[in-house]
């Protein structure tokens, strides 16, 4: 068995302990980490090489940056998502043991209707072209990370209340089925299709963990040669409530490969 795991760690420096500590119990092969908010000369690749892996990240002062941890060679390297012209480090792709994976944070997008929301859906636009050619690759590739979109009312813990809002407006489930109409599977809904309260991130505010206000916005979307490999997947939500937490919990994907 195979283990991919997607985390939204929330500042790699900040939550190093918790990472090095997670890896040696959980030991996934690949890790797909979002929001590093470190640049790459200031990454912990040491601590992390000597647990036993290679590292890939695209790294950025304070804000963003993802990285792809692998216990095995990494190899074809992209960096952010090709014909797409972004100053922000969101996207980092690469091959592992023929496969192709992605890390993925896209963009929060504020508030429906501002300018940070344009750019959210013009970047789920280019995200949707770039993995349209990838589906002709003939291979399996696994795209994981922070999405940021409850794809239903059933990722959600108030549908009322968040109706509209940001993470859950039109538009923005609208592009995460547009990647699922390609070919994609949600691996987390193909296992658990009407399983309640499977959320990924909880807010720091308002009690929010304490009382269950979550959301699911944290996904691994797979191709049809991945998902056809497709086991186990799971919300490793003990994450959440340890001390200095990530807002995100690990999602874990295991692959028959």
């Amino acid at each position: 068995m195979f283990t991919l795991a997607a985390w939204n760690i929330n500042s790699i420096r900040t939550r190093l302990p918790l990472l090095l500590s997670w890896l040696k119990e959980r030991t996934p092969d690949i890790v797909l980490l979002q929001e590093t908010k470190v640049i790459d000369d200031q990454f912990p690749s040491e601590e992390i090489e000597n647990l036993g892996y290679n590292i890939a990240m695209y790294g950025q002062k304070s804000y963003n940056g993802v990285a792809i941890l692998s216990k095995f060679p990494i190899e074809d390297v992209t960096q952010g998502i090709p014909g797409f012209e972004d100053d922000q480090a969101r996207y980092l792709e690469a091959v592992i043991k023929g496969m192709r994976v992605a890390s993925v944070y896209v963009p929060n997008g504020m508030a429906v209707g501002s300018d940070k929301y344009a750019y959210k859906l013009d970047f789920l636009k280019h995200l949707y072209l770039h993995t349209q050619t990838l589906l002709t690759y003939d291979e399996a590739f696994v795209m994981g990370g922070d999405f940021n979109i409850a794809p239903s009312d059933l990722d959600v813990y108030d549908p009322e209340e968040w109706h509209e809002k940001i993470l859950c407006s039109t538009a923005e489930r609208e592009a995460f089925r547009s990647l699922l109409y390609l070919g994609l599977t949600d691996a987390l809904r193909a296992l658990h299709p009407n399983e309640k309260e499977l959320y990924t991130w909880w807010d720091y505010q308002r009690g929010s963990w304490q009382n269950n206000f979550g959301l699911r916005i944290d996904h691994f979307l797979l191709s049809p040669q991945a998902a056809d490999l497709l086991k186990e997947v799971s919300v490793d939500k003990q994450m959440r409530d340890v001390e200095k937490a990530s807002d995100h919990a690990p999602v874990l994907c295991k692959l028959e490969l």
